[in-house]
């Protein structure tokens, strides 16, 4: 296996704050899912969506979209699982996460994450731990498919079982890449430039 990174943008949610997608709610001009896109995809060699629904709503981004094996919407964790698997089958050793709804996702997220091959790294921002900004070891796939089965739901749970690095990464006032827009509040806030 490959010590590349493969990548996936979280975007399986329900999106019950936004009320609609919001992968694909507009956000200056594009849909937001294409701004994470936009961010993620030079640092990676491969990267794919986590959705569930109708793939062919994210037809026009050109990118593999991967449901999760559990249709109840699980969370966050199965678009994990699923990334693991899906990086692991294209012979990649590391994946990288960010979230749909984070339009200012750091250039360099894998780059600062990056470190020991074995253990994930997570980002940490001035607020706190930003668990699904992480860099993940394929060979944890296992782990990681233990664990949802459990019934774990939790990302940051499952990162802190495994003893993940925490990098911190500063923020810059025009562009708060932890910034996570679930509402149409917080989408209007960030579009007018409201702390």
């Amino acid at each position: 296996m490959s010590a590349g990174v493969a990548g996936v943008i979280l975007a399986g949610g329900q999106s019950t704050r936004m009320g609609r997608d919001k992968a694909l709610v507009d956000f200056a001009g594009r849909p937001m899912i294409a701004h994470a896109i936009e961010r993620l995809a030079p640092q990676v060699a491969c990267l794919a969506i986590s959705a569930n629904g109708d793939a062919a709503r994210f037809d026009p981004f050109g990118l593999t979209v991967l449901p999760d094996a559990d249709a109840g919407h699980p969370g966050p964790l199965a678009g994990i699982v699923a990334g693991l698997r899906f990086a692991g089958d294209q012979g990649f050793g590391l994946l990288a996460t960010a979230p749909c709804d984070a339009p200012f996702a750091p250039r360099d997220l894998v780059a600062r994450l990056r470190g020991d091959a074995a253990t994930p790294a997570v980002a940490r921002s001035p607020g706190g731990v930003e668990p699904l900004f992480a860099l993940w070891p394929v060979a944890l796939l296992g782990r990681a498919e233990a664990a949802l089965a459990a019934g774990e739901a939790s990302v940051w749970r499952l990162l802190t079982a495994l003893a993940a690095r925490e990098i911190e990464i500063p923020v810059a006032a025009a562009e708060d890449w932890s910034l996570n827009l679930n509402s149409p509040a917080e989408l209007a806030a960030a579009l007018h430039g409201a702390p």
